[in-house]
């Protein structure tokens, strides 16, 4: 029996893709969760095998989610389903631990594929995604298509909690962190971007799926 946990903030999707994949002999869906932090509690409870989730989640986005889920639970592969198409969120998915990619817009039978796949261990990325898989590794583990170092996963947070419209108390009360922290990590977060106001930060995040449009 393959375990599955669904991931993804909207509760008809959720519906739809349990009908969907419970459709299929020997796979169970073990638990839904609508943010990242559920997420990562569920499947330390659940210890699902494979965990199908978005990028795009209020509270905790599914990068810093899979990479904790990942931390605590090496085994549990984690396949991206997500609308987000972008290149950056791709290669930091795969860097975080996701072993799968596929798009919302891909037919069902990519999606059966995906999870047949993780759940024999074995890497599955669909479509464009295994395109973009491919284009990286032709390019080089060097390329970025963003400036500067990668965010760390507070930075993330910060980003992410900004661009859903906390200001730096909320931040600090969400986070336990003080607001002059929380403006720190902010001010990191620019400068590595290379971006210099809120509303540039803001279209970071959403085009790179760290928060809804």
């Amino acid at each position: 029996m393959t375990r599955i946990l669904i991931v993804d903030d909207h509760p008809v999707l959720r519906h739809g893709l349990r009908a969907l994949l419970e459709s299929r002999p020997g796979w169970e869906v073990c638990g839904e969760a609508s943010d990242g932090r559920d997420a990562v509690r569920l499947a330390e409870a659940l210890q699902p095998d494979v965990v199908v989730m978005d990028l795009t989640m209020p509270g905790l986005n599914g990068l810093d989610a899979l990479r904790q889920i990942k931390t605590a639970l090496p085994p549990v592969e984690i396949l991206v389903f997500t609308v987000n198409d972008s290149e950056l969120a791709m290669r930091e998915a795969i860097r975080h631990g996701a072993r799968g990619f596929v798009l919302k817009s891909e037919v069902k039978e990519q999606l059966f594929a995906a999870v047949e796949a993780l759940s024999r261990h074995y890497p599955y990325f669909a479509g464009s995604a295994a395109q973009t898989v491919l284009d990286g590794f032709l390019r080089g583990a060097g390329a970025e298509t963003a400036p500067g170092p990668p965010l760390t996963s507070r930075e993330r947070e910060v980003v992410q909690l900004l661009a859903e419209g906390q200001g730096n108390k909320a931040i600090a009360e969400t986070l336990s962190i003080s607001a002059k922290t929380v403006d720190g990590h902010r001010t990191s977060a620019m400068r590595k971007l290379g971006v210099h106001s809120l509303a540039e930060l803001i279209r970071y995040a959403i085009r790179n799926g760290l928060a809804a449009p």
